[in-house]
Parts: C-alpha cells; sequence; structure tokens
C-alpha cells in the first residue's frame, strides 16, 4: 500500500489550513506543524512521503528541517515554500536536499500538480514497475533497482533522492544522447509543472557530487555546451 502522508510545514495557520484542505479533497493524508521542532518530531514518528516546508519559520529554518530530514531519508519528496524569489534562495533550498520549490502566493492548483509530480517518483506503485519488464537497470558500475528505487555503483549503495533517481533512469534509458534541460525538467517533473532550468542544473550537481570520482571533471554525465546533459 503507499504513502500518502504529506507534512506541511508552515507558522502561520491560515497558510497551513489552505494547503490542508487543498490537499485533503484530493484525498492525501495531511500532517501539520507550525515549527521546524515539531516537524521534525512528526517527520520521525509518521514518515510522510511528502514535506512541504515553509523556509521562514520560528527556531529552526525550513532548511535545516530539509537537511535533517534528507539526512534521515532520501527517499522522502521535499518542496520547498517561500516568500524570497531570488536565485540564490531557490538554489540554497536545492542544494539542501530539496526537489521543488514553490514561491508565494501560489495557486492550489499549481501546488497539486508538484505534489502529484513529485508523488510519481516517490511513490511509484508495483503495476508501474512491472511494465518497466525488468526489476533492475545496469550500465558500467551502475545499477538502478527500479522496484525498491535505489541506485548502485560498484554494488553500493548511493543515497539519492526521488527526483535524482528519476532524472538517472531517464539518463540511462537514452544513454549517449544529449538531452536538453527541458527535456530533463519534463521527463522529471511532468509537462504540467513550469520551473527555472537552474532546478536541473542543480540536481546534476548534486548527483556528480555522489557519483562521480571527480565532480570537477565529470566522466559520467557529461556537459554538453548549449544544450544540456549526455549521460557517457
Amino acid at each position: 500500500m503507499k504513502n500518502n502522508k504529506i507534512l506541511i510545514v508552515d507558522d502561520e495557520d491560515p497558510i497551513r489550513q489552505f494547503i490542508k484542505i487543498n490537499l485533503d479533497y484530493q484525498g492525501y493524508t495531511t500532517l501539520e506543524a507550525a515549527s521546524g521542532e515539531e516537524a521534525i518530531k512528526i517527520f520521525e514518528e509518521e514518515r510522510p512521503a511528502v514535506a512541504i516546508l515553509d523556509i521562514m519559520l520560528p527556531g529552526i529554518s525550513g532548511y535545516e528541517v530539509c537537511e535533517r530530514i534528507r539526512s534521515r531519508s532520501p527517499m522522502t519528496g521535499i518542496i520547498m515554500v517561500s516568500a524570497k524569489s531570488q536565485d540564490i534562495d531557490k538554489i540554497l533550498g536545492l542544494d539542501k536536499g530539496a526537489d521543488d520549490y514553490i514561491i508565494k502566493p501560489f495557486n492550489p492548483q499549481e501546488l497539486l500538480l508538484r505534489v502529484r509530480s513529485l508523488m510519481r517518483r516517490v511513490n511509484l506503485t508495483q503495476v508501474q514497475d512491472e511494465k518497466e519488464n525488468k526489476d533492475s537497470i545496469s550500465d558500467g558500475p551502475f545499477v538502478l533497482d527500479i522496484y525498491s528505487k535505489t541506485f548502485y555503483k560498484n554494488n553500493e549503495e548511493i543515497d539519492v533522492t526521488p527526483t535524482e533517481f528519476t532524472i538517472l533512469q531517464n539518463f540511462v534509458k537514452n544513454k549517449g544522447k544529449a538531452m536538453s534541460r527541458e527535456e530533463i525538467m519534463k521527463a522529471t517533473w511532468g509537462e504540467d509543472v513550469t520551473n527555472d532550468t537552474k532546478i536541473v542544473d542543480v540536481n546534476i550537481r548534486r548527483i556528480r557530487a555522489k557519483i562521480e570520482d571527480n565532480p570537477a571533471k565529470p566522466e559520467y554525465i557529461e556537459t554538453v555546451w548549449g544544450t544540456g546533459y549526455r549521460w557517457k
């Protein structure tokens, strides 16, 4: 049975209720936290599939909550919510391990699209996995276990987020193909979700730091100038 729990973290009750009402209507099980400390406690007890984190919180910040959740559970989906729209704030959130971000004020439909997109990556059903016709994909030193959503290099498991796993899966399936940032974004976040393509670059940087022997001279994920990236 798939996990449909979503943790909503915001110190403003009206915003939490606004998000909760929309998610409850879609059939998700929602949990609420008004502070970073409360968010960590609820996360440890309930292990939600997705966390929606406001950046500005009393006590520890959303950035720190993101880091703590990510360190405990690489496969939990994380959406950062912020009134800030500066690129540096978005990039910092992604660097801390977030899968996506949304800027206040936002349309509830836009949030639902992002939640659905992330849920697909976090919580794919066994039926979808069986359509792959095999339980794993191998390429060189790498193995992607489709059923368990785990990733290995030289038989050692590497912690990757749901978003990173999806990007890697699409790369391996399209080995040698120069994929544009727009292609990678649509294949990962879905056709209906629009994001700045910087989100692709940040995720590639995170993946390289995990899988490359020397991220400054990548052996596996090649930059194709003017286009995007290629899996070598």
